[in-house]
């Protein structure tokens, strides 16, 4: 047993692991370890040690059993003689598209399933997004995209954003974004910051149950920024293609740009991935501008270690894991969650807020779309409390396996509604993360209480 293990006296035990093992993928991957390193690993404190004590190894590990995509292997992990002050390079010599490891699941397993407040359901399987993701990318190509350039959006939280993003990456521009509820000025002052060619978003949408309107912000955005070449426009209904959009500069709907992508024939060009260092920009991400002007913090492809490494290690293969995401693109948080396709599981685009608009709606949805993953941030638990908005007897919540809290900090009484009001068998944890890391830097290991 490690020495840093902690001992909590006089304190409730929450959860722990009963009758599903989580750590089969984890076993397998320790016994590579002890097999090709003699490493000495009998519980998770020991794993975490060695893992911190033997950084190099540990990551190159995890680049190898998580089937990373790429056209050159690395020569080296990282050289730790380089202060983390002057930004080390990870990952030397490799080279791979972030996009392309998106894609590498191609068969017919359900990829992502859209919904929200005014959405019918829809489904897409791997096959079907890399498809359509092959067109965008077609089309940006056609238009003139080129390695370098940067692609932002403005909406809501679609599926489109994400054959956009896949469809740009593929050629090496850079994709960014905005929240779509901040206003013109708002959003002007981060794509300032990054001078777009092309930005896509939607004429509306609906959130918490109010009609948000996008095109009168687009007209003033497309008006300023000098240097948008296009601004597509995703109409939200079908008759929404009947609006006129001729007051903002150089637009067009969705459908009219990806014309651009078929050849003559009707058919679309294989898609290319360009092959660059692991370290080259794929996203933009801001600070929250309130000391002072957004500031642009730039991501490369190794937030798809840490999906490798959350998924390869705590997931087993073949299983059925479902994520409800509600976050659209000017979160962090959908940067990680548009990589969760790399590891094969089902990603459910929820367009909207789906936690009260009635008393049991997020557990119909729970129910509805079978989730593993659920997540409720501290101060929509406290609103579920006080409403009293909880499962009923006709919630089954059986696939319901983790609630992940985050965006604020987690307090006691959370603990105490989640495992008294909803579920008792759950994994629930506070996971932090932010823009300056693309990813979550506080978790926790499935297989302890």
């Amino acid at each position: 047993m490690s020495t840093i293990n902690q001992n909590f006296v006089n304190v409730q035990m929450m959860w722990k692991a009963i009758s599903i093992d989580y750590r089969k993928q984890r076993k397998r991957f320790l016994s590579i370890l002890e097999e090709k390193y003699n490493a000495k690993i009998g519980d998770y404190w020991d794993f975490h040690k060695w893992s911190v004590e033997h950084l190099e190894e540990f990551w190159a590990e995890i680049w190898d059993f998580s089937g990373i995509l790429y056209s050159q292997n690395f020569e080296k992990v990282i050289d730790l003689s380089v202060p983390m002050s002057a930004v080390p390079n990870w990952f030397e010599g490799a080279k791979l598209n972030f996009a392309e490891n998106l894609l590498k699941n191609r068969d017919d397993r359900t990829a992502l399933m859209m919904t929200g407040e005014e959405r019918e359901t829809r489904t897409m399987t791997y096959n079907e997004v890399y498809e359509t993701a092959q067109l965008y990318a077609a089309a940006f190509r056609k238009f003139g995209i080129k390695k370098g350039d940067r692609i932002t959006c403005f909406m809501s939280n679609r599926e489109e954003p994400i054959f956009a993003m896949i469809g740009a990456v593929s050629i090496g521009a850079i994709w960014t974004g905005a929240l779509p509820l901040i206003g013109a000025e708002a959003a002007l002052s981060r794509f300032k910051l990054v001078g777009p060619r092309i930005m896509i978003t939607v004429d509306r949408f609906r959130n918490s149950g109010e009609e948000i309107e996008m095109l009168h912000k687009v007209q003033k955005i497309a008006a300023e920024l000098q240097c948008l070449e296009k601004v597509i426009i995703v109409p939200s209904k079908e008759e929404s293609k009947l609006k006129d959009i001729s007051g903002i500069r150089n637009s067009c709907f969705l459908d009219e740009f990806l014309q651009l992508g078929y050849e003559e024939d009707g058919s679309v060009p294989p898609i290319v991935f360009e092959q660059l260092p692991l370290s080259y920009p794929v996203f933009i991400s801001y600070t929250s501008g309130t000391t002072g002007l957004p500031k642009p913090v730039v991501h490369g492809s190794g937030c798809l270690l840490e999906v490798a490494k959350v998924h390869c290690l705590s997931r087993e293969p073949g299983g059925a894991y479902s994520f409800l995401s509600m976050s659209p693109v000017g979160w962090a948080s959908w940067n990680m969650t548009a990589a969760y396709l790399f590891s094969g599981i089902t990603v459910i685009l929820y367009e909207g807020v789906p936690y009260f608009l009635s008393p049991t709606y997020i557990w119909d949805l729970v129910d509805k779309f079978q989730l593993s993953t659920l997540f409720l941030s501290p101060s929509a638990l406290d609103e579920l409390e006080k409403r009293n908005y909880v499962p009923t007897d006709k919630h089954s919540l059986a696939s319901l396996g983790v609630i992940v809290a985050g965006a604020s900090v987690v307090k006691p009484n959370n603990y105490d509604f989640v495992y008294n009001k909803i579920k008792k068998n759950v994994i629930f944890f506070s996971g932090y993360g932010k823009e300056y890391f693309a990813t979550s830097y506080s978790a926790r290991p499935n297989g302890l209480p």
